[in-house]
């Protein structure tokens, strides 16, 4: 692997490129540590240490810790994602959008030319909820966030939170134009691991003033390679369909003949569904944040980490898109048209519509698979570390209370630094990473970081 290593940096090309990535990787964690004016710091500081564990810090953990400075890239990434959602569901039903996704490069570029005004129109949105919210918002001892408030404060923070949004969707692009990687999944990859530094030193500390023994930490770390691996595992699993070609004579040589499979990996959406219901989750609380109305607060407070209601919405969700992205990528009738074309079919299955209707219908049973591992991953964490609040269930819930373990209503107190969302997409990253940088060597005939074996990213 050092050799291989070595190799990156033997290659001019793929030299430019990963430190062309480092680099616009850095500009991003520089930008993540600018304050956005008109805000007091230490009073900012003090609320965030207040909403550590609720739905602030899991937006802050996204982006790599801004958003408790109320930094020019507070937004992070979220707004392109929320776009991306919202033009997804509409290709779906506007026809104008249908008909760009199947108009190959140039449908592409349109599709994304419209995300991007979505999501400058989604920063827009998300900045005002902001600057509302920190004008109304004391700290626990009553002091004000923002000392004078007022327009003046509000269209700064729209522009600045707007711009840094916009800069961090181009930073992606070049990323992935000009580096290695994805740019996006790169730039929610390095927020979401620069907070290890600062969740060793904490767990450190705590073995210190002996809230956490040291057998506790080896039980997490080993539980934490458990769940790194089965992620691993999960993420690299398929289900090959053996494919058959025919036998054609062309002059005096047979061609054909061949036995290859159909990869279908169990996994296909990645961790695109999770992030998806993610979005859609945190809806509730930014509503509450800038509507205060009482029916709003008392929906946001039933969709807050613990309650039995998020739990439900959120594998829910992570079920629809799961089979909603895979029906976007993946056409089964293409795919079995493709096949006849080439003289190929699936033993047994008779080419056609037949061969379409037998990929569609291992597809679907596998899928739901991948997405019942995508949901318990990601809803494991959230579990160790607050149980399900059954109480807060209507008619049911105070019945079942004292009849069911304290570590279910209440949770392990294990406090898992890097969420299932944020295991999941730092795995997910790190493997796609990986395979590109694996196909850039092997291609100009160099060994890869396996001597016997590919490195096989989500898509591989």
């Amino acid at each position: 692997m050092l050799e291989s290593f070595r190799n990156i940096f033997a290659i001019p090309d793929l030299r430019k490129r990963v430190l062309f990535t480092f680099g616009l990787l850095a500009v991003y964690r520089v930008g993540c540590h600018i304050p956005t004016p008109g805000i007091d710091p230490k009073a900012l500081l003090e609320f965030m240490d207040a909403v550590q564990n609720t739905f602030l810090g899991f937006v802050n953990t996204f982006t790599g810790g801004s958003l408790e400075r109320v930094a020019v890239f507070a937004l992070g990434i979220m707004p392109y994602i929320t776009s991306s959602i919202i033009l997804q569901l509409l290709t779906v039903v506007v026809p104008h959008l249908e008909k760009l996704s199947k108009e190959g490069e140039l449908g592409r570029k349109k599709i994304t030319q419209y995300t991007r005004y979505g999501t400058v129109l989604v920063s827009v949105i998300q900045s005002t909820g902001i600057a509302l919210f920190l004008e109304k918002t004391t700290t626990p001892a009553g002091a004000a966030l923002v000392p004078s408030p007022g327009w003046a404060f509000r269209l700064m923070t729209i522009l600045t939170l707007t711009t840094g949004c916009a800069f961090i969707m181009w930073l992606g692009e070049q990323i992935s134009e000009r580096g290695v990687g994805n740019g996006i999944s790169l730039i929610i990859f390095a927020g979401i691991v620069v907070g290890l530094p600062s969740a060793t030193a904490d767990t450190i500390g705590r073995i210190r003033t002996n809230e956490l023994s040291i057998l506790g930490v080896v039980v997490l770390l080993a539980f934490m390679i458990v769940v790194v691996g089965f992620i691993v595992f999960m993420e690299r699993a398929q289900r090959r369909i053996p494919v058959q070609y025919a036998k054609r004579m062309v002059g005096r040589k047979v061609y054909g003949g061949q036995s290859t499979y159909l990869p279908l990996r169990v996994n296909t959406a990645g961790v695109i569904p999770v992030i998806f219901a993610s979005s859609l989750l945190a809806l509730p609380a930014t509503a509450a944040q800038m509507f205060q109305v009482e029916w709003v607060q008392k929906f946001a407070d039933q969709m807050a980490w613990g309650q039995p209601l998020h739990y439900l919405l959120y594998i829910a969700g992570i079920i629809f898109f799961c089979y909603f992205y895979i029906s976007i990528i993946f056409n089964p009738t293409d795919l079995a048209e493709n096949m006849r074309k080439y003289g190929s079919f699936i033993p047994g299955i008779r080419s056609g519509k037949r061969t379409a209707e037998y990929i569609d219908r291992i597809l679907t049973r596998i899928s739901l698979v991948g997405a019942s591992y995508l949901a318990l991953v990601a809803i494991l964490p959230d579990f160790l570390l607050n149980g399900i609040r059954v109480q807060n269930l209507p008619w049911i819930g105070p019945m079942m209370d004292p009849y069911l373990p304290q570590w279910v209503t209440q949770g392990l107190g294990i406090n898992f630094y890097f969420g299932g969302t944020s295991l999941l997409i730092v795995v997910g990253v790190a493997m796609d990473t990986l395979q590109q940088v694996e196909s850039q060597l092997v291609m100009r005939n160099y060994d890869g970081f396996l001597k016997r074996g590919r490195v096989r990213g989500r898509r591989g």
